[in-house]
């Protein structure tokens, strides 16, 4: 791989594990030894909005019912459980859109960029990625074999 290559990282795909869920990382949470609905519910407070989810709409989402699906509830799950935000944000991007998220590694240093896509794209099905990417000296774009992970 060149300096100027920017590889992607698959979520999922054969042989790897699933992409877990934003119901999943709930029901993980509502089902952990000594957890109540109430005390989940006490910590589910965004912490940028400070909004909070109600303890009736936690089995909701665990049970991928019908719920109001706003950004503001990826903070409150995130804080909720004790999650990475970048876990959760990936899990509710999964589950709300259906696109995997994967994280790339750039040739600038400190840079992160984050590309949600369906299952089985490849670097020639994102032209205009690739050329953003380009354009912002961040190198090609090349989904990498799960053994490159």
């Amino acid at each position: 791989m060149s300096e100027n290559d920017t590889p992607i990282r698959p979520a999922s795909g054969e042989g790897e594990k699933p992409v877990i869920m934003l119901r999943d990382i709930v029901r993980i949470a509502i089902d952990a030894p000594n957890e109540t609905l109430r005390t989940l519910a006490a910590r589910a407070v965004d912490p940028e909005t400070g909004r909070r989810i109600a303890h009736n709409i936690l089995p909701k989402i665990a049970e991928g019912e019908g719920y109001r699906r706003e950004r503001w509830i990826i903070g409150a799950v995130a804080a909720a459980t004790g999650r990475n935000i970048a876990d959760v944000q990936a899990a509710a991007s999964a589950e709300w859109t259906g696109l995997d998220v994967a994280k790339l590694r750039t040739s600038a240093p400190g840079t992160t960029v984050v590309v949600a896509y369906a299952e089985g794209t490849s670097p020639q099905d994102l032209p205009v990625l690739q050329e953003r990417l380009r354009e912002l000296g961040l190198g090609n774009l090349r989904i990498l074999p799960p053994d490159e992970q």
